[in-house]
């Protein structure tokens, strides 16, 4: 199943693979910027989210807690394995690459 997550992330126009802190996690960046981040080990997708959105599916959803090792206003951890469906975590990548992008200065956008 993770790796079903991996291979959404990386089918995202421009999105690369690497590894910053070793083996675990993985980092899915966008003109090097994260936008989705895999603790396989833990079991956990931490994915950027607007702040008001990611308040509401904390409290619609237990398996969505705030980011780990991230700011907690704009990143949620998702526990993978748990109640949420795969198509709404695949929404939630979505979300992610689509702030990260948003926020790229215009020609790093125009670039991707």
């Amino acid at each position: 199943m993770k790796n079903n997550f991996i291979e959404y992330c990386l089918n995202k126009k421009g999105a690369i693979k690497d590894y910053p802190s070793g083996p675990d996690p993985i980092a899915i960046k966008i003109a090097g910027k994260i936008f989705a981040l895999l603790f396989e080990k833990k079991g956990y997708l931490v994915l950027k989210c607007d702040p008001v959105i990611a308040e509401n599916l904390r409290e619609q959803h237990e398996d969505v807690k705030p980011g780990y090792h991230m700011n907690k206003q704009h990143w949620n951890t998702i526990i993978l394995g748990g109640s949420l469906p795969e198509s709404a975590i695949f929404d939630m990548i979505d979300h992610s690459y689509d702030l990260v992008v948003q926020s790229l200065p215009k020609s790093k956008r125009e670039s991707i």
